[in-house]
């Protein structure tokens, strides 16, 4: 396709440790992805993200880094991910690292000199300050994982700010010298043929210059983050030129083809503020969360969708995504009350979602066999930080990390036999796994790729026009995508019961083909009634092609 990669390729995220382990301590590693690239391949994937690879103390499981030019041991080397990068370049597959730049570990040289004295020349890049005249903190700032966010350091008497953990302090990003630093952490892998980066919370780098308070909308005793505007900490003006140099620096390593790309998580913020960070001269992307904390309910989703269509508009980019390392998986959020728990009904509707509308799709690791969170009992069988602090009224973000399920046999194909996972292996591998979702045609697996397959095999499904054909109801999601020479409607029925989809004018008449259906067979015509009505299966996902004889839009639907 003519689009760069990032508009028309599918990027699959995998959380290091828990994709596989080469060599049987229990942690997945480099060289275990690099032997599973043939099935990433196999999937169709276009591009991985990796979450943190450096070294890392783990307080934060990756996310506080010691060093941004090196890989951890426990995941191998340079070395490693070197040969990793260049078999998946051979297969055309990119690489996206995760870049965690709001903040460093506690233990990165960086910080060590910074705190060791007050003249020391990397003081300033960090936030310190005094306390306050009364021994408290030096403004009203939190923690979003709880407490304050200053921590007092007695080697100089003065505190550092931590937006999250305090073995993570915030660098300055208003020192020219970490700027620069920074700057050359992405030119080091640049060099190495990266094709992209993750930002991690990208607009919390800027703080207000004078570190002014938070205005306090109501006082949350337990939780107080919960309870300022956030106006003072996040989303400060000086993002934008920030994002406008690593922009021009990301376009100077481009050439046709091996695009470098850069997407930003949006820290606290809704579609409006996602797509304020994106555009030729910012990101490319940036993630609206949207999906994740909704309901099942198809017009939600639609109103959702709709939103964020109208906040970028036509010359920015979409992106979707059903899940990431930091919320329960899509299974387990979106499972039906009555439904039986291994069904995958729901979750291959949400795929034809996910791969129909405009925008980049993102898949985390085990969406596609519909591995579900591993059931946490106790707070003694918490590893994240956050569930063991807030147990039992979270419980972290370890039920979405366990490890891939690829076979029925010992450890789930992950590690060795007789090896002790990092975390649990869900009990239900020995019947949800890999090689027993290829071998079955109606695998939520398969119907992965048959999705990713029609979505590759038919340009109208990325660059088409995208408008709505159903406003209203809970239960059905319809919409049209169209270019030049095609016109497909997607159908989706977010119901267990029978719905009828009734069209108007051109899209009630006759000449539908079945693309992809979850219920009937494909390639045949679709007749409808004299109406204009489908009836819809329960739980059907519906893709239909018809030849462009007119404009689609002069229809009406209800």
């Amino acid at each position: 396709m003519a689009s760069p990669w990032w508009q028309h390729g599918i990027i699959y995220q995998i959380y290091p440790r828990s994709f596989a382990d080469s060599n049987g301590d229990g942690i997945g590693d480099l060289n275990g992805i690099t032997g599973r690239l043939d099935y990433l391949a196999n999937l169709g994937v276009d591009a991985i993200w990796l979450s943190p690879i450096y070294p890392s103390p783990d307080a934060d499981f990756g996310y506080d880094i010691s060093d941004y030019c090196a890989v951890d041991p426990k995941f191998g080397t340079l070395a490693d991910f070197d040969r990793l990068l260049e078999e998946a370049h051979r297969r055309e597959i990119r690489i996206v690292l995760d870049m965690v730049m709001n903040h460093t570990s506690d233990q990165h040289p960086w910080f060590i000199e910074s705190r060791s004295s007050r003249d020391n020349p990397k003081r300033d890049w960090y936030l310190w300050r005094d306390p306050a005249p009364n021994g408290g903190a030096p403004n009203n700032w939190y923690s979003v994982f709880g407490g304050p966010g200053w921590e007092s350091d007695p080697t100089t008497g003065q505190c550092y700010f931590h937006m999250f953990y305090r073995q993570q302090p915030d660098v300055n990003w208003r020192n020219p010298e970490v700027r620069q630093a920074m700057l050359d952490v992405f030119c080091f892998w640049l060099d190495r043929g990266v094709d992209g980066f993750r930002l991690d919370v990208f607009n919390a780098f800027f703080k207000h210059a004078e570190l002014a308070n938070n205005p306090v909308i109501f006082p949350v005793p337990v939780y107080g983050f919960a309870g300022q505007r956030h106006v003072n900490d996040i989303s400060q003006p000086e993002m934008i030129p920030l994002l406008q140099e690593l922009r021009a620096l990301l376009d100077r390593y481009s050439t046709p083809g091996r695009e470098r790309y850069a997407v930003g998580e949006t820290f606290m913020g809704g579609p409006e503020k996602a797509a304020h960070y994106c555009g030729p001269d910012r990101l490319h992307a940036a993630f609206n969360f949207e999906f994740l904390h909704s309901r099942w309910n198809a017009q939600l989703l639609m109103e959702r969708v709709q939103r964020w269509e109208h906040c970028l508009g036509s010359d920015t980019w979409p992106n979707y995504v059903l899940n990431n390392h930091d919320v329960s998986r899509t299974a387990t959020r979106w499972k039906g009350l009555f439904s039986d728990p291994q069904d995958d009904a729901r979750l291959k509707v949400a795929a034809a979602m996910l791969f129909t509308l405009r925008g980049t799709p993102f898949i985390y690791y085990g969406e596609e066999i519909g591995m579900r969170d591993i059931p946490l009992k106790s707070k003694a069988e918490v590893l994240d930080p956050i569930g063991k602090q807030f147990w039992p009224f979270m419980k972290g973000r370890d039920g979405c990390r366990a490890p891939m399920q690829w076979s029925a046999g010992p450890n789930a194909g992950f590690s060795d036999p007789g090896v002790r996972t990092w975390l649990p292996i869900n009990a239900d591998s020995v019947r949800r796994n890999v090689d027993a979702e290829c071998d079955d045609p109606h695998s939520l697996f398969n119907t992965y790729r048959r999705l990713i397959a029609l979505r590759r095999a038919h340009p109208v499904l990325v660059e088409g026009m995208f408008q709505p054909v159903t406003y209203g109801t809970r239960y059905i999601m319809a919409y049209i995508r169209q270019n030049h020479d095609q016109l497909v409607l997607v159908a989706l029925n977010f119901s267990g019961r029978r719905h009828r989809l009734v069209l108007a004018g051109m899209l009630a008449r006759a000449g539908w083909k079945v693309l992809f259906s979850t219920h009937r067979e494909e390639g045949g015509s679709l007749s409808l009634t004299r109406k204009g009505m489908v009836a819809l299966e329960p739980y059907e996902a519906l893709i239909l092609e018809k030849d462009v004889g007119a404009s689609p839009f002069d229809q009406r639907s209800r």
